[in-house]
């Protein structure tokens, strides 16, 4: 079982599941997006800008502080990063290959993995077959970000699994899926940032 998140590093961004209005209907999931400023840099994580700005990137400029690293933990988290990258000067862009593919402007990327990571961020491989999810630490703030493997939900947190729960499925989870959140398990940390929330 998932540690529960104390407190939750500043939030931004976000909106309905779906959508990038940043309005929500009632009892509609929140997706987050992260920021977190440590040590003379700034940490996005799978940035969100809502539609129609509303002052938004003013907002953020205040929080960002030093040099950008914008981490995409799923490629279709990519999201408001491009422009992040353009707004802020020698930023980069961490994520799976698939996100490269996704990006009309390249040169930020930086492939991330469990072997190649921004300094102070551990990236872990998901799945059995392996996932393009890499869920990310950033060790200064201990937290844990998922992209879309667990969610946040009124009574906590949980595995996200898009199909009606059958013996078939709950096997596969228990057997081949959770075995591989073991190593994440095993670090320490006091937050996690989920993309998606409920409750």
């Amino acid at each position: 079982m998932l540690p529960p998140c104390r407190r939750s590093p500043p939030a931004y961004g976000g909106g309905r599941r779906g959508t990038r209005s940043g309005i929500r209907a009632p009892g509609a999931p929140r997706v987050g997006s992260y920021a977190l400023s440590e040590h003379g840099r700034t940490v996005l994580i799978d940035p969100l800008a809502p539609e129609g700005d509303g002052g938004f990137w003013e907002q953020l400029d205040g929080v960002v502080s030093g040099a950008v690293a914008c981490l995409i933990t799923i490629g279709y988290h990519l999201r408001s990063a491009e422009e992040a990258a353009a707004r802020y000067p020698d930023a980069t862009v961490w994520g799976h290959r698939s996100v490269a593919r996704r990006m009309a402007d390249r040169s930020p990327y930086r492939e991330l993995s469990p072997e190649q990571t921004p300094a102070g961020v551990r990236a872990f491989a998901i799945g059995n077959p392996r996932r393009a999810e890499l869920p990310v630490l950033v060790e200064s703030h201990a937290a844990v970000a998922f992209g879309d493997a667990v969610v946040g939900t009124g009574g906590g947190l949980r595995v996200w699994c898009n199909e009606p729960i059958d013996a078939r499925r709950r096997r596969f989870y228990a057997e081949r899926f959770a075995p591989t959140l073991t190593p994440i398990l095993r670090e320490r940390f006091d937050h996690v940032l989920p993309w998606y929330h409920r409750g």
